[in-house]
């Protein structure tokens, strides 16, 4: 089966030597998305700013896959403080109204750069 890779151009792809998404037959796994705006490389400090940050990245590259945030079946969520929980949980909500995807959230002591607080990874299925 022909695996397809997607790229958002973000450094810590080439660096790590991994796709933002993969490809395979009907399947897209999005790599986990942390909350930087790709585009300027700058990380806001609220974790709701970086939780819909990690959504435009995602829905943009599912969009590039020929996928959409409504074909999501599972996604897990990390964050630095479970405390973030209860303020992000209505941000899932607002992107998964429709989906709504078997998930799990996780709380874990830190991410790759201490500035970040959540990461998302999703997957996604074509009907």
């Amino acid at each position: 089966m022909t695996r397809h890779l997607i790229s958002t151009g973000s450094p810590f792809e080439k660096v790590a030597g991994y796709s933002r998404a993969v490809i395979v037959g009907d399947m897209c796994f999005v790599a986990g998305t942390t909350g930087y705006d790709y585009t300027t490389m700058v990380l806001p400090e609220s974790v709701e700013d970086q939780t819909h940050n990690c959504f435009k990245t995602i829905t943009e590259t599912l969009e590039k896959a020929g996928f959409s945030i409504n074909e999501v079946v599972r996604a897990v969520y990390y964050v630095t403080e479970i405390a973030y929980a209860d303020r992000v949980f209505p941000i899932f909500g607002t992107y998964f109204a429709h989906a709504r995807p078997a998930a799990t959230i996780v709380g874990v002591t830190g991410l790759y750069k201490p500035e970040m607080k959540i990461e998302i990874e999703v997957t996604a299925k074509k009907a």
